[in-house]
């Protein structure tokens, strides 16, 4: 997992080869005025901007997810969002199997830990980072890409 501000993109351009072009659409997208949906930013790129209120850590939990097939970022464009985090290494109970064609696969651990995204600031997380996203109070306006790996 790779946690950071925009202003620090560059320095994960080399960490996966379409990574540059993602950062390039968020530099290059009015995000603060995007409309809600899904897009399709390139081969291998997905964009999906959502703009909801948070969550509890109850219900962001039901779906404490990782996936195979792609990579997120996940961008904070307006309000505070609080993620749950844990290595997929350490979580030990699966909720159902692996849905192949939605690339996700649910766990009822607890994170390990917890922290937050603003204005800006973005996590990358990989297949082996366990996530539960939009916690908080109020609405939350983020970015998600898929990364195809």
């Amino acid at each position: 997992m790779i946690i950071d501000t925009i202003k620090n993109a560059p320095k994960y351009f080399s960490a996966h080869p379409l990574f540059a072009k993602a950062f390039e659409y968020i530099q290059q997208t009015d995000l603060g005025n995007a409309a809600d949906g899904k897009s399709d930013i390139a081969e291998g790129l997905k964009a999906i901007i959502s703009n909801a209120p948070g969550k509890t850590k109850e219900t962001s939990l039901q779906k404490f997810e990782c996936h195979n097939k792609n990579i997120d970022i996940q961008l904070c464009i307006r309000g505070i969002e609080t993620i749950g985090w844990k290595p997929r290494e350490k979580c030990t109970s699966p909720k159902g199997e692996y849905n192949d064609e939605k690339d996700v696969l649910f766990f009822d651990d607890a994170p390990d830990t917890y922290f937050q995204l603003t204005d800006g600031q973005f996590a990358i997380f990989y297949p082996e980072d366990v996530h539960a996203p939009m916690i908080g109070e109020g609405e939350i306006k983020k970015l998600v890409i898929k990364v195809k790996i």
